[in-house]
């Protein structure tokens, strides 16, 4: 059994739609790969990673005291309102050097990847246009399609399946 999850959410990415731009964050399980919550809206506010913290919550219930959420220095992670919001979960805050993108390298590459294969190769017309796009490429693309190296070239999603699997058989 997992004792420890460590969740890392990348800097909020930025989408350029014609309305403007929307804002993604996204909080990834550095076990699995997987992206265990997400939030998507047209504007950047401490809100916005709190709805993604709280769908990581419901989908991967934190170990209470064991599990650290990583971040970099940005604003809203460094917030009142989300530093309580860890602590009514129990999740413990971790919070890279300032200025060294190295201790967000995996997260950072998410979004990266993000871009690469999607955002950059479509024009969205409106904020909802992204929304139902990011979500549809990280639920069907990013973790369920996506084989990754460290995972022995598995998806998230059979990585995971895999982990439950074994929590019930022991």
């Amino acid at each position: 059994m997992r004792n420890t999850l460590i969740w890392e959410e990348p800097d909020i990415t930025y989408i350029p739609t014609l309305e403007g731009f929307s804002y993604l964050a996204t909080v990834l399980d550095c076990c699995t790969k997987k992206a265990v919550g997400y939030a998507v809206a047209d504007h950047m506010r401490t809100e916005l990673i709190c709805e993604a913290l709280d769908m990581a919550v419901r989908n991967c219930p934190p170990v209470r005291g064991a599990t650290i959420f990583h971040s970099d220095r940005g604003s809203q992670y460094m917030s009142r309102e989300f530093s309580d919001l860890l602590e009514s979960y129990g999740v413990l805050a971790s919070v890279g050097r300032t200025g060294v993108c190295w201790d967000n390298a995996w997260a950072e590459s998410f979004n990266a990847t993000l871009k690469n294969e999607r955002v950059h190769r479509v024009i969205y017309r409106t904020h909802d246009e992204a929304i139902r796009d990011a979500v549809s490429w990280i639920e069907l693309r990013y973790n369920q399609k996506r084989l990754h190296s460290s995972l022995g070239y598995r998806t998230r999603n059979e990585v995971e399946a895999e982990y439950r699997e074994s929590r019930m058989a022991a």
